[in-house]
Protein backbone atom coordinates (compact mmCIF):
# COMPACT_ATOMS: atom_id res chain seq x y z
CA UNK A 1 0.00 0.00 0.00
CA UNK A 2 1.25 3.34 -0.68
CA UNK A 3 1.66 5.61 2.21
CA UNK A 4 3.95 8.89 2.83
CA UNK A 5 6.98 8.48 4.59
CA UNK A 6 10.05 10.06 6.33
CA UNK A 7 13.34 9.51 6.85
CA UNK A 8 15.96 11.71 9.56
CA UNK A 9 19.24 10.89 10.86
CA UNK A 10 22.07 12.78 12.42
CA UNK A 11 23.24 15.44 9.66
CA UNK A 12 26.96 14.80 10.24
CA UNK A 13 28.66 11.44 11.05
CA UNK A 14 32.41 11.18 11.35
CA UNK A 15 33.55 7.57 11.47
CA UNK A 16 36.93 5.64 11.33
CA UNK A 17 39.70 4.38 13.02
CA UNK A 18 41.11 7.62 15.21
CA UNK A 19 38.11 9.62 14.54
CA UNK A 20 37.75 10.69 18.00
CA UNK A 21 41.02 13.11 17.63
CA UNK A 22 38.54 15.09 15.59
CA UNK A 23 36.58 16.03 18.26
CA UNK A 24 38.45 19.82 18.53
CA UNK A 25 37.65 20.46 15.12
CA UNK A 26 33.99 19.31 15.78
CA UNK A 27 33.68 21.86 18.37
CA UNK A 28 35.12 24.33 16.95
CA UNK A 29 32.41 24.40 13.78
CA UNK A 30 29.93 24.20 15.80
CA UNK A 31 31.41 28.02 17.82
CA UNK A 32 31.29 26.33 20.98
CA UNK A 33 33.61 27.68 23.85
CA UNK A 34 32.07 25.79 27.12
CA UNK A 35 31.79 22.37 27.12
CA UNK A 36 30.19 19.81 29.65
CA UNK A 37 30.92 16.12 29.06
CA UNK A 38 28.72 13.37 30.13
CA UNK A 39 29.73 10.46 30.78
CA UNK A 40 30.19 7.24 33.45
CA UNK A 41 32.28 6.54 36.25
CA UNK A 42 34.11 3.22 34.31
CA UNK A 43 34.81 5.68 31.13
CA UNK A 44 36.50 8.07 33.50
CA UNK A 45 38.55 5.26 35.09
CA UNK A 46 39.47 4.24 32.14
CA UNK A 47 40.72 7.61 31.17
CA UNK A 48 38.93 7.74 28.36
CA UNK A 49 37.23 11.07 29.45
CA UNK A 50 40.66 12.46 30.25
CA UNK A 51 41.85 12.06 26.22
CA UNK A 52 39.01 13.92 25.61
CA UNK A 53 39.08 16.78 28.09
CA UNK A 54 42.86 17.19 27.13
CA UNK A 55 42.15 17.92 23.34
CA UNK A 56 39.05 19.94 23.97
CA UNK A 57 41.51 22.33 26.78
CA UNK A 58 43.92 22.25 23.98
CA UNK A 59 41.57 23.99 21.60
CA UNK A 60 41.13 26.42 24.15
CA UNK A 61 37.84 24.98 25.78
CA UNK A 62 36.37 25.50 29.00
CA UNK A 63 35.54 21.77 29.50
CA UNK A 64 33.45 20.52 33.02
CA UNK A 65 32.13 16.69 32.96
CA UNK A 66 29.24 14.81 34.86
CA UNK A 67 29.90 11.49 35.15
CA UNK A 68 27.39 10.03 37.37
CA UNK A 69 25.60 7.88 35.06
CA UNK A 70 24.52 4.01 35.87
CA UNK A 71 22.78 1.66 34.01
CA UNK A 72 19.38 2.04 33.11
CA UNK A 73 19.25 5.79 34.62
CA UNK A 74 16.47 7.03 36.19
CA UNK A 75 15.45 10.32 34.64
CA UNK A 76 16.26 11.98 38.07
CA UNK A 77 20.05 11.74 36.74
CA UNK A 78 18.87 13.32 33.44
CA UNK A 79 17.75 16.34 36.01
CA UNK A 80 21.03 16.49 37.84
CA UNK A 81 22.88 16.10 34.61
CA UNK A 82 20.76 19.27 33.52
CA UNK A 83 21.16 21.01 36.51
CA UNK A 84 24.82 20.68 36.25
CA UNK A 85 25.18 21.55 32.68
CA UNK A 86 23.19 25.21 33.27
CA UNK A 87 25.22 25.83 36.34
CA UNK A 88 28.69 25.45 34.16
CA UNK A 89 26.36 28.05 31.61
CA UNK A 90 27.92 25.02 28.97
CA UNK A 91 27.00 25.65 25.14
CA UNK A 92 27.33 22.52 24.30
CA UNK A 93 27.11 18.92 25.43
CA UNK A 94 30.01 16.19 24.46
CA UNK A 95 28.08 12.57 25.63
CA UNK A 96 30.47 9.81 26.23
CA UNK A 97 29.77 6.11 26.41
CA UNK A 98 27.33 3.47 26.03
CA UNK A 99 22.95 4.00 25.32
CA UNK A 100 22.57 5.45 29.12
CA UNK A 101 25.57 8.34 28.57
CA UNK A 102 24.19 9.15 25.46
CA UNK A 103 20.60 9.30 26.43
CA UNK A 104 21.20 11.35 29.86
CA UNK A 105 23.58 13.71 27.40
CA UNK A 106 20.40 13.76 24.65
CA UNK A 107 17.64 14.55 27.32
CA UNK A 108 19.67 16.68 29.66
CA UNK A 109 20.31 19.08 26.44
CA UNK A 110 16.28 19.40 26.54
CA UNK A 111 15.72 20.47 29.79
CA UNK A 112 18.17 23.02 29.66
CA UNK A 113 16.06 24.85 26.70
CA UNK A 114 12.70 23.80 28.32
CA UNK A 115 10.82 24.14 31.29
CA UNK A 116 8.98 21.69 33.17
CA UNK A 117 10.01 18.11 34.62
CA UNK A 118 11.26 15.16 33.05
CA UNK A 119 8.21 13.37 32.74
CA UNK A 120 6.59 16.27 31.06
CA UNK A 121 8.60 15.00 27.82
CA UNK A 122 7.72 11.19 27.59
CA UNK A 123 5.63 10.41 24.59
CA UNK A 124 6.43 11.12 21.13
CA UNK A 125 6.92 15.07 19.51
CA UNK A 126 6.18 16.54 23.17
CA UNK A 127 9.86 18.82 23.02
CA UNK A 128 8.40 22.56 22.62
CA UNK A 129 11.92 23.71 21.51
CA UNK A 130 15.40 22.91 20.25
CA UNK A 131 18.06 21.51 23.44
CA UNK A 132 22.03 22.78 23.25
CA UNK A 133 23.65 21.51 20.90
CA UNK A 134 25.28 17.94 21.35
CA UNK A 135 28.19 15.44 19.87
CA UNK A 136 27.55 12.28 20.47
CA UNK A 137 30.67 9.56 21.10
CA UNK A 138 29.65 5.93 21.78
CA UNK A 139 32.20 3.49 23.11
CA UNK A 140 29.48 0.69 22.81
CA UNK A 141 28.38 -1.18 19.20
CA UNK A 142 24.93 -1.22 20.70
CA UNK A 143 22.40 1.33 20.91
CA UNK A 144 22.49 3.23 18.20
CA UNK A 145 21.88 6.12 19.94
CA UNK A 146 24.26 8.50 18.45
CA UNK A 147 21.17 8.40 15.53
CA UNK A 148 18.17 8.61 16.35
CA UNK A 149 15.49 10.78 18.27
CA UNK A 150 14.73 8.57 20.79
CA UNK A 151 16.16 8.72 24.72
CA UNK A 152 15.00 5.82 27.36
CA UNK A 153 14.41 6.48 30.84
CA UNK A 154 13.52 4.26 33.77
CA UNK A 155 10.82 5.40 36.16
CA UNK A 156 11.76 3.60 39.25
CA UNK A 157 8.20 4.24 40.64
CA UNK A 158 6.18 2.90 38.09
CA UNK A 159 9.02 -0.05 37.31
CA UNK A 160 8.92 1.19 33.78
CA UNK A 161 11.32 2.00 30.95
CA UNK A 162 9.75 5.19 29.24
CA UNK A 163 11.10 7.17 26.04
CA UNK A 164 11.10 10.56 24.71
CA UNK A 165 10.85 10.73 21.33
CA UNK A 166 11.96 13.98 19.40
CA UNK A 167 13.77 15.33 16.45
CA UNK A 168 14.97 17.83 18.80
CA UNK A 169 17.15 15.07 20.50
CA UNK A 170 19.48 14.27 17.19
CA UNK A 171 22.82 15.54 18.18
CA UNK A 172 24.48 18.04 15.94
CA UNK A 173 27.36 14.94 15.12
CA UNK A 174 28.29 11.86 16.16
CA UNK A 175 32.07 10.47 16.28
CA UNK A 176 32.40 6.42 15.97
CA UNK A 177 35.73 5.11 16.52
CA UNK A 178 36.08 1.51 16.99
CA UNK A 179 39.57 1.80 19.40
CA UNK A 180 37.01 3.43 22.05
CA UNK A 181 35.53 -0.25 21.92
CA UNK A 182 38.37 -2.31 21.98
CA UNK A 183 38.42 -2.49 26.03
CA UNK A 184 34.90 -3.88 26.19
CA UNK A 185 34.56 -7.29 27.93
CA UNK A 186 33.26 -10.31 26.35
CA UNK A 187 29.80 -10.24 27.86
CA UNK A 188 29.60 -6.75 27.14
CA UNK A 189 30.83 -7.14 23.54
CA UNK A 190 27.71 -9.76 23.56
CA UNK A 191 25.09 -8.09 24.81
CA UNK A 192 25.50 -4.69 23.17
CA UNK A 193 25.83 -6.28 19.67
CA UNK A 194 22.81 -8.67 20.19
CA UNK A 195 21.11 -5.65 20.71
CA UNK A 196 22.05 -3.97 17.78
CA UNK A 197 21.41 -7.24 16.06
CA UNK A 198 17.61 -6.89 17.56
CA UNK A 199 17.52 -3.32 16.45
CA UNK A 200 18.27 -4.55 12.68
CA UNK A 201 15.70 -7.93 13.32
CA UNK A 202 12.45 -5.31 14.70
CA UNK A 203 13.06 -2.48 12.03
CA UNK A 204 13.05 -5.18 9.24
CA UNK A 205 10.21 -6.66 10.42
CA UNK A 206 8.63 -3.60 11.86
CA UNK A 207 4.47 -2.42 10.37
CA UNK A 208 6.91 1.09 9.75
CA UNK A 209 9.45 -0.70 7.90
CA UNK A 210 10.49 1.07 4.13
CA UNK A 211 12.50 0.24 1.30
CA UNK A 212 15.26 2.82 2.63
CA UNK A 213 15.40 1.23 6.27
CA UNK A 214 14.75 -2.08 4.66
CA UNK A 215 18.00 -1.60 3.06
CA UNK A 216 19.72 -0.19 6.25
CA UNK A 217 18.54 -2.98 8.08
CA UNK A 218 19.62 -5.83 6.14
CA UNK A 219 23.55 -4.65 5.68
CA UNK A 220 23.35 -4.23 9.44
CA UNK A 221 22.40 -7.66 9.83
CA UNK A 222 25.08 -9.25 7.42
CA UNK A 223 27.69 -7.09 9.35
CA UNK A 224 26.99 -7.75 12.74
CA UNK A 225 26.24 -11.79 12.38
CA UNK A 226 29.56 -12.23 10.45
CA UNK A 227 31.42 -10.01 12.69
CA UNK A 228 30.31 -10.37 16.67
CA UNK A 229 31.96 -13.92 17.48
CA UNK A 230 35.13 -12.36 16.42
CA UNK A 231 34.54 -9.37 18.07
CA UNK A 232 33.58 -11.46 21.10
CA UNK A 233 36.33 -14.00 21.30
CA UNK A 234 39.00 -11.63 20.01
CA UNK A 235 38.28 -8.07 21.05
CA UNK A 236 41.51 -6.45 20.17
CA UNK A 237 40.52 -7.53 16.64
CA UNK A 238 39.77 -3.64 15.06
CA UNK A 239 38.09 -4.78 11.81
CA UNK A 240 35.67 -7.00 13.66
CA UNK A 241 34.97 -3.92 16.05
CA UNK A 242 34.79 -1.62 13.08
CA UNK A 243 32.41 -3.59 11.38
CA UNK A 244 30.37 -3.73 14.65
CA UNK A 245 30.28 -0.36 14.97
CA UNK A 246 29.08 0.30 11.28
CA UNK A 247 26.19 -2.30 11.86
CA UNK A 248 25.08 -0.46 15.13
CA UNK A 249 25.21 2.84 13.51
CA UNK A 250 23.34 1.23 10.33
CA UNK A 251 20.50 -0.76 12.53
CA UNK A 252 19.78 2.77 14.51
CA UNK A 253 19.38 4.94 11.64
CA UNK A 254 16.90 1.85 10.41
CA UNK A 255 15.20 1.29 13.71
CA UNK A 256 14.98 5.11 14.66
CA UNK A 257 12.32 5.34 11.21
CA UNK A 258 10.96 1.93 11.15
CA UNK A 259 10.74 1.58 14.75
CA UNK A 260 11.45 -1.50 16.77
CA UNK A 261 8.36 -3.99 18.12
CA UNK A 262 7.53 -6.13 21.32
CA UNK A 263 11.32 -7.79 21.44
CA UNK A 264 11.72 -4.20 23.61
CA UNK A 265 8.58 -4.03 24.81
CA UNK A 266 9.29 -7.21 26.74
CA UNK A 267 12.52 -6.33 27.55
CA UNK A 268 11.33 -2.92 29.18
CA UNK A 269 9.78 -4.64 32.52
CA UNK A 270 12.25 -6.62 33.00
CA UNK A 271 14.59 -4.32 32.63
CA UNK A 272 12.93 -1.63 34.85
CA UNK A 273 11.95 -4.01 37.82
CA UNK A 274 14.93 -6.59 37.65
CA UNK A 275 18.05 -4.74 36.15
CA UNK A 276 18.84 -7.12 33.69
CA UNK A 277 21.44 -5.52 31.44
CA UNK A 278 19.22 -4.01 28.06
CA UNK A 279 20.96 -6.16 25.58
CA UNK A 280 20.85 -9.34 27.67
CA UNK A 281 16.92 -8.71 28.32
CA UNK A 282 16.29 -8.10 24.56
CA UNK A 283 18.32 -11.59 23.97
CA UNK A 284 16.41 -13.56 26.29
CA UNK A 285 12.78 -12.38 24.58
CA UNK A 286 14.52 -12.61 21.04
CA UNK A 287 13.59 -16.05 20.15
CA UNK A 288 9.65 -16.56 21.59
CA UNK A 289 9.12 -12.97 20.49
CA UNK A 290 9.87 -14.03 16.85
CA UNK A 291 8.43 -17.23 17.20
CA UNK A 292 4.92 -15.66 18.01
CA UNK A 293 5.90 -12.39 15.32
CA UNK A 294 6.73 -14.62 12.19
CA UNK A 295 3.34 -15.35 11.24
CA UNK A 296 2.64 -11.73 10.32
CA UNK A 297 4.99 -11.30 8.18
CA UNK A 298 6.57 -14.77 6.25
CA UNK A 299 8.67 -13.61 3.81
CA UNK A 300 10.44 -11.10 5.63
CA UNK A 301 11.09 -13.41 8.35
CA UNK A 302 12.64 -16.27 6.10
CA UNK A 303 14.43 -13.87 3.90
CA UNK A 304 16.48 -13.20 7.53
CA UNK A 305 17.76 -16.68 7.15
CA UNK A 306 19.65 -16.16 3.99
CA UNK A 307 21.05 -13.28 5.37
CA UNK A 308 22.22 -14.65 8.32
CA UNK A 309 24.21 -16.74 6.03
CA UNK A 310 22.16 -20.24 6.83
CA UNK A 311 21.21 -22.63 4.03
CA UNK A 312 17.51 -22.24 2.80
CA UNK A 313 17.31 -24.09 -0.50
CA UNK A 314 14.00 -25.78 -0.82
CA UNK A 315 12.47 -24.92 2.30
CA UNK A 316 9.14 -23.11 2.31
CA UNK A 317 8.72 -19.24 4.06
CA UNK A 318 7.19 -20.99 7.55
CA UNK A 319 10.33 -23.42 7.79
CA UNK A 320 12.92 -20.50 6.41
CA UNK A 321 11.42 -18.59 9.20
CA UNK A 322 11.90 -21.07 12.13
CA UNK A 323 15.44 -21.34 10.57
CA UNK A 324 15.88 -17.69 10.91
CA UNK A 325 15.00 -17.77 14.78
CA UNK A 326 17.22 -21.18 15.23
CA UNK A 327 20.26 -19.55 13.67
CA UNK A 328 19.87 -16.31 16.20
CA UNK A 329 19.53 -19.07 19.31
CA UNK A 330 22.63 -20.49 18.10
CA UNK A 331 24.38 -16.94 18.14
CA UNK A 332 22.96 -16.06 21.34
CA UNK A 333 24.56 -19.63 22.53
CA UNK A 334 27.75 -19.04 20.96
CA UNK A 335 28.46 -15.52 23.17
CA UNK A 336 26.68 -16.82 26.06
CA UNK A 337 24.29 -15.27 26.87
CA UNK A 338 21.65 -16.47 29.54
CA UNK A 339 18.42 -17.81 28.38
CA UNK A 340 16.20 -17.42 31.10
CA UNK A 341 14.92 -14.88 33.20
CA UNK A 342 15.14 -17.23 36.49
CA UNK A 343 18.26 -16.06 37.01
CA UNK A 344 17.36 -12.83 37.50
CA UNK A 345 14.92 -13.56 40.00
CA UNK A 346 11.97 -13.61 37.57
CA UNK A 347 9.23 -16.03 38.57
CA UNK A 348 5.78 -16.93 38.00
CA UNK A 349 4.12 -14.75 40.28
CA UNK A 350 5.63 -12.11 38.74
CA UNK A 351 4.54 -12.91 35.16
CA UNK A 352 0.92 -10.63 35.65
CA UNK A 353 2.57 -8.09 35.92
CA UNK A 354 5.26 -7.68 33.63
CA UNK A 355 2.69 -8.84 30.84
CA UNK A 356 1.04 -5.79 32.01
CA UNK A 357 3.68 -3.80 31.68
CA UNK A 358 4.30 -4.83 28.61
CA UNK A 359 0.91 -4.09 26.87
CA UNK A 360 1.71 -0.40 28.07
CA UNK A 361 4.55 -0.09 25.51
CA UNK A 362 1.77 0.95 22.98
CA UNK A 363 4.09 3.17 21.11
CA UNK A 364 6.49 0.09 20.40
CA UNK A 365 3.28 -2.30 20.22
CA UNK A 366 1.95 -0.15 17.54
CA UNK A 367 4.68 -1.63 14.96
CA UNK A 368 4.67 -5.18 15.53
CA UNK A 369 3.97 -7.46 13.00
CA UNK A 370 1.26 -9.69 14.70
CA UNK A 371 -1.25 -8.13 17.05
CA UNK A 372 -0.30 -9.50 21.03
CA UNK A 373 -2.66 -9.92 23.65
CA UNK A 374 -2.47 -9.79 27.17
CA UNK A 375 -2.27 -13.54 27.24
CA UNK A 376 -0.26 -14.12 24.20
CA UNK A 377 2.59 -11.51 26.40
CA UNK A 378 1.99 -14.17 29.81
CA UNK A 379 2.99 -17.13 27.49
CA UNK A 380 5.49 -15.18 26.03
CA UNK A 381 7.37 -14.49 29.92
CA UNK A 382 6.32 -18.16 30.77
CA UNK A 383 8.06 -19.56 27.83
CA UNK A 384 11.77 -18.25 29.36
CA UNK A 385 11.24 -19.04 32.85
Amino acid sequence: MNRVTIFQTTPRIIMGVGASSQIADEVRRLSAKNVMIITDPGLVKAGICDRFREILINAGCAVNSFDGVEPDPPFETASQAAKEVADAGADLIVGIGGGSSLDIAKVASILVTNKGPVSSYFGVDTVPTPGLKTILVPTTAGTGSEVTPIAILSDHHEKLKKGIVSPYLFPSAAILDPELTIGLPPSVTAATGMDALIHAVEAFTSKNANAFTDMLAQEAMKLITRHIRTAFANGSNIEARSKMLEGSLLAGMAFANAGVTAVHAFAYPIGAEFHIPHGVANSIMLAPVMEFNMLGNLTKFAQMATIFGEITHNLSDRASAHTAVQSLRNLADDLNIPKSLRGFGVKAEHVSSLADGVMKVTRLLANNPRDLRLEDAEEIYRSVL
